[in-house]
């Protein structure tokens, strides 16, 4: 797996007689009860800087920085008084994933086709993921194509790509903190923007490989490097429409072409998701240990009736990965071969786990209006997330996580480390059209969504 480090802002800070040498700035996640005024407090008691609030018009998650090491974990009782409930280090993700190792047929199979008005290749459109999921047999036999909203927390979307474009929404740029979320703004030939990472920094990472890729001419070289993780939001995002061609897709950049992004930058993306009337979301990252920011933005997303959908992660482990281990309210996905077995590199295990699907060698849009070929359950859990908005369009009223588990869970038994086996799309759409509208089926313990 290779990672790549963002930097932070330097303060450079001038005497009246020379200058001194700059000092890093430490980001930190504060949430609290008492609003930005209990924040500006904190901080004039610590020497810290408010940079702003993540959570919107919530006031309680605020990003500070601090040249000095704010104390995490237990707070004193100063802190307490001032409403503060929380602090921790901002801290980046890790995703390893397999190498593709060879071009799948479907790259070759580029014979335009009409999908639900695109034109897409037929390679793209007729994959085994497609055939093993019964995809065209929930479309066709429910007459269903997809509604509301998935938001896709990722390294953004190639705006332009011809499939994607006519559903995408406008998005947002966290790691810019501006409108838009295109993957082009990370390629030095279009922006020559660079960042890093202080050194006390766990990086974050989307689990990204070596992609395979027929048409590299107008694209970034993926071997590596910083751009080891271009296309993976364009990829996700076209896994989404594969299964739900008529959802619209909300992409929020949260990493950069490095596979990196910060903690603080994804907890935005989940407040910004929520408040743009977000149906499902798809989080095809992961972190080892928890986060209270993190876990509070679940589960306000949860309780906004959100369905939450998380890759289980590509280290061929039990232990839990998060966000996939808040199984009360998020939906884990783990990856299988094209032969209904557990990929190689997928988690595993009722904490992580809640349905499996295909990942490998899965065909997806890359940016430059063209295709790639890339393995890991980053690219599982995109297709959970569109048969959710599947589950929207085939029955009338809202469909929460708890309701979409259950539907989920009608899937084909394999193993009992993949919990309720391999998506079915049509078992789950019947489900859920049978269902009562109701059920207390819920992700609770065994729950795995998303990896790359």
């Amino acid at each position: 797996m290779k990672r790549s480090l963002c930097i932070l802002t330097i303060l450079i800070a001038f005497t009246a007689a020379a200058a001194r040498p700059a000092a890093a700035q430490n980001r930190y996640i504060v949430q609290t009860t008492g609003g930005l005024g209990s924040v500006l407090n904190l901080c004039s008691l610590l020497g810290c800087q408010v940079k702003g609030s993540l959570d919107g018009t919530l006031g309680q998650t605020f990003l500070v920085t601090s040249a000095g090491n704010l104390v995490t974990g237990i707070l004193t009782f100063a802190e307490q008084l001032l409403g503060i409930t929380s602090i921790e280090a901002d801290l980046l993700l890790p995703m390893p994933l397999p190498h593709v190792s060879s071009i799948p047929y479907g790259l070759y199979d580029t014979s335009p086709v009409n999908y639900f008005g695109s034109v897409v290749w037929h390679g793209y459109a007729a994959q085994p993921a497609t055939q093993i999921i019964r995809l065209e047999d929930a479309q066709n036999g429910f007459r269903i194509s997809g509604s509301g909203i998935v938001a896709v927390i990722d390294t953004g979307v190639d705006v332009n790509h011809p499939v994607l474009y006519p559903v995408l929404l406008p998005g947002y740029d966290f790691t810019r903190n501006q409108p838009g979320a295109s993957e082009w703004l990370d390629v030095p030939s279009l922006q020559g923007a660079t960042t890093s990472s202080s050194a006390d920094e766990q990086p974050a990472f989307v689990q990204q490989q070596s992609v395979a890729v027929l048409d590299q001419q107008s694209v970034a070289v993926l071997d590596g490097g910083p751009y080891a993780a271009f296309g993976h939001g364009t990829m996700t995002s076209g896994l989404v429409h594969l299964v739900a061609p008529k959802a619209k897709i909300l992409p929020l950049k949260a990493f950069t072409s490095s596979g990196t992004g910060y903690l603080s930058n994804i907890v935005a993306a989940l407040y910004y998701a929520v408040q743009n009337h977000a149906n499902v979301i798809n989080m095809s990252f992961d972190l080892t240990s928890s986060s209270p920011a993190l876990n509070q933005a679940v589960s306000k997303a949860n309780k906004a009736g959100v369905v939450l959908v998380a890759a289980a992660g590509n280290e061929n482990t039990s232990s839990a990965v998060y966000p996939a281990a808040f199984n009360d309210h998020v939906i884990g996905v783990a990856s299988t071969t094209d032969w209904d077995a557990r990929s190689s590199f997928s988690n595993y295990g009722t904490t992580d786990v809640w349905i499996a699907a295909p990942g490998e060698y899965v065909i997806s849009t890359y940016p430059g209006g063209t295709y790639a070929s890339a393995s890991g359950t980053s690219f599982s859990s995109p297709l959970v997330a569109g048969t959710a908005a599947l589950l929207l369009s085939a029955k009338e009223g809202s469909l929460n996580q708890s309701q979409a588990a259950g539907a989920l869970s009608h899937g084909r038994l394999l193993t009992p480390d993949l919990n309720h086996g391999r998506l079915d799309v049509y078992q789950a759409v019947s489900a859920w059209v049978n269902s009562s509208g109701s059920t207390s089926t819920s992700g609770s313990g065994s729950c795995l969504l998303l990896c790359l």
